[in-house]
């Protein structure tokens, strides 16, 4: 588990994070989503700024973007990128994503980025999302799906077992669960007042050299495994990694592994009605 500052763990996002697992999600916005010609764009999820800017770049002047992250860190490092790129028009704010500050209706365009967050956050997200977009605005949402993950949600659900906490094999089970299906994904972006809902859905892969190098890796060790690992006690948790380690290389035969994720765009317009 991580023991990083909030600042480490925003360099890591930029050097390791953002380069890799976020332009995964960042090509699919480039390229489903239309940029309006002019207005104001809220970028939730904006981590260290870097796809804010590009997309910022690609509008020209006439769309201002709006970037929040729940991480004043990552917001640290946003500004600064922005500020070497000349990029001032745009603005970087603190905010919580299940709880914007912006009024409902204002933006002409709103992306999320929730590839990091818990998915239980989800629904209150996209719903959120969605109330601060003017009616007629594309809102447009990228994410894991459910499926993702699954090589090593096997391997976890093994390793608790092997090591008799049986209480928590339920806990690998809710992990599989919480991940929103597509269907579902749509069915709330309607529900919460999106018209032409739309997905697109593409596979994608991570791969590591060995249990070593994946348990390491910035992505796994300090972003997704304190919330795979979370509802464990906390003295269980070296035990844990160390059989999944084991596991790990005893299914590869020390060849590598692989983590697969649905990375998924889920996008629409507000009705004109909302």
């Amino acid at each position: 588990m991580t023991s990083r500052t909030s600042k480490e763990l925003a360099f890591l996002n930029e050097l390791f994070i953002a380069t890799d697992w976020g332009e995964r999600f960042a090509e699919l916005i480039d390229e489903h989503v239309k940029l309006p010609k002019t207005g104001h764009a809220l970028y939730v999820g904006a981590g260290t700024g870097g796809h804010v800017i590009a997309l910022q770049e690609r509008a020209g002047e006439k769309l201002r973007f709006v970037g929040v992250d729940e991480s004043e860190e990552n917001l640290e490092l946003a500004q600064e990128k922005a500020r070497a790129a000349k990029k001032a028009a745009i603005e970087f704010r603190k905010d919580k994503f299940d709880q914007l500050a912006s009024g409902s209706n204002r933006f002409d365009l709103v992306i999320g980025d929730g590839s990091l967050v818990h998915s239980e956050r989800v629904p209150e997200i996209f719903e959120e999302m969605i109330r601060v977009a003017v009616p007629g605005a594309t809102v447009a949402f990228v994410l894991p799906t459910f499926s993702s993950f699954g090589e090593f949600f096997s391997i976890y659900w093994e390793a608790l077992h092997n090591l008799g906490l049986v209480d928590h094999e339920g806990d690998v089970e809710s992990l599989i669960t919480v991940l929103p299906a597509v269907s579902r994904l749509e069915e709330l972006a309607e529900h919460a007042g999106l018209e032409n809902v739309t997905s697109v859905t593409r596979i994608e892969e991570f791969d590591y050299e060995s249990a070593e190098k994946f348990l390491s890796a910035p992505l796994v060790a300090d972003f997704l495994m304190p919330i795979w690992l979370e509802t464990l006690p906390q003295d269980s948790h070296q035990e844990v990694l160390d059989e999944i380690g084991r596991l790990v290389n005893e299914e590869s035969h020390e060849l590598g592994f692989a983590l697969t994720i649905k990375a998924t765009l889920v996008m629409g317009e507000k009705a004109l009605s909302r």
